[in-house]
């Protein structure tokens, strides 16, 4: 059987590009035919995943992080091929929710196991505005973050988060964001809002504590408006997802939600995803996965 391959060349700094032969040997060790998408850029990945779906491909095998599975996820989702997320990026948050082996290579192996078995499991996926996504989309503080440090020239690598991380702080303010779910209109003062399928992001961050991708509906953390100083105590306990007790933080769910504030862009699995205001809905059972244990 054919498998389309995307390796994602700048995933996890290079991790994904070195251990790339492994993987493809893994695949071909299993009796799978791997056929490696030449994509150097996230467009160029899109259109090639969704050419290899519309050929009949058997699977679409996604080596890399977060921003890797995305791109497999628009040409996979609402089609019967299956998805395989074999992590190998600096966030992991899908391959984690999915149960999914954190060697490379297991999890090839296990993705070419049920590939070649025929079995495949069921999850929802977001969308908004026309664009997929698995795990969480965020707007608010967070997003900001990422706007500014993808902004950023200096300094490069990881440390260009921390360096925005503390310039949005300075900035730090509510937003005024209506927020309306399943039909229920509201004006809330927020620091940030997460619409989670999954409960984490941002490599580990259980932003959305009791979110299930198999369950139809999205949850939504909604954290207040508070002070710099509530936010930096706040956000260590975002590990274990007991941040939602706090008194500024409130949970939802919802399988509709539109989120209108002016001047924010929501990112999810990483990602830039669309302007607000903007229309997230929870499909469920779009998307069909191999090599994961859950949900």
């Amino acid at each position: 059987m054919d498998v389309a391959v995307l390796v994602s060349p700048a995933a996890g700094r290079g991790r994904a590009r070195a251990r790339a032969d492994a993987v493809l040997g893994a695949l071909r060790d299993a009796g799978l035919t791997s056929h490696v998408l030449p994509a150097t850029t996230g467009a160029e990945a899109e259109a090639q995943a969704a050419a290899a779906v519309a050929e009949g491909t058997g699977a679409v095998v996604a080596v890399g992080g977060d921003g890797t599975a995305h791109a497999a996820l628009q040409a996979v989702a609402g089609t019967s091929v299956p998805m395989a997320v074999v992590p190998a990026g600096t966030g992991n948050d899908l391959a984690l929710a999915l149960g999914v082996p954190a060697d490379p290579v297991a999890a090839a192996r296990a993705a070419a196991r049920d590939v070649l078995a025929g079995r495949s499991r069921s999850i929802d996926a977001g969308r908004t505005d026309g664009r997929w996504w698995a795990t969480v989309l965020c707007c608010g503080f967070d997003s900001a973050v990422t706007d500014r440090a993808n902004r950023l020239r200096w300094p490069r690598g990881p440390r260009r988060y921390d360096v925005a991380v503390l310039v949005e702080l300075a900035r730090l303010r509510p937003y005024e964001v209506t927020l309306t779910l399943d039909g229920e209109r509201r004006t809330v003062a927020a620091t940030m809002i997460a619409v989670g399928n999954t409960p984490w992001y941002g490599g580990g961050m259980k932003i959305c504590p009791g979110a299930d991708p198999g369950d139809g509906v999205l949850d939504v953390t909604v954290v207040g408006a508070g002070s710099r100083l509530e936010l930096i105590r706040t956000k260590p306990r975002l590990a274990d997802g007991t941040h939602v007790q706090h008194p500024l933080v409130s949970v939802h769910r919802a399988m509709r939600i539109e989120l209108d504030c002016a001047g924010v862009t929501t990112y999810a699995d990483g990602e830039p995803v669309a302007p607000l205001p903007a229309v997230t809905e929870c499909v469920a059972g779009a998307v069909r996965v191999v090599g994961a244990t859950r949900p």
